[in-house]
């Protein structure tokens, strides 16, 4: 008779990344993921995963990519949110380049990650993208991603209508 491998997926915490700082705005978040992510020299896609209080659980590097680009797939995006039991995510990645422009592969990588997220009740609060210091892209801000009511979104929708 074959045998059956059982495995099990567990959740593994590494070194902490310390945030002085609360993080309940997007410029808060691109501060804090700004100063983690500026000494790469090749795009880092990450996700932090939020409790239902907006807090942050912990971060999880998804894909360490080239110097313009990063491999992304919802399985992996979404499989510490789920094993984290987060409520939603905050996508962010940086451009080595320090352009914070989107390309239309981060547009179109953040579309689908919301469609996917949806399906799974795991909402994206905003998607990040970092550049040079103190310079960053927020799709919530620019009102790509759609607004809700929790304190990140209520202060990006706030940064829109001062502009």
């Amino acid at each position: 008779m074959d045998e059956l491998k059982v495995v099990s997926v567990r959740l593994v915490e590494e070194q902490p990344w310390k945030s002085r700082s609360q993080l309940n705005t997007p410029a808060e978040v691109a501060k804090f993921l700004s100063e983690a992510l500026s000494s790469y020299d090749r795009e880092l896609f990450c996700c932090l995963n939020m409790s239902t209080k907006t807090q942050v659980i912990n971060m999880n590097i998804i894909s360490m990519g080239t110097l313009n680009a990063a491999l992304i797939h919802p399985r992996e995006v979404f499989k510490s949110a789920i094993l984290s039991n987060a409520n939603s995510v905050i996508l962010a990645h940086n451009h080595p380049s320090w352009n914070c422009t989107p390309s239309e592969e981060d547009r179109n990588i953040t579309r689908r990650l919301e469609g996917c997220g949806r399906l799974l009740g795991i909402e994206i609060l905003d998607h990040i993208i970092t550049g040079e210091p103190g310079v960053y892209y927020s799709f919530r801000e620019k009102g790509i991603l759609p607004a809700k009511d929790t304190e990140i979104h209520m202060a990006a929708d706030r940064a829109v209508r001062s502009r």
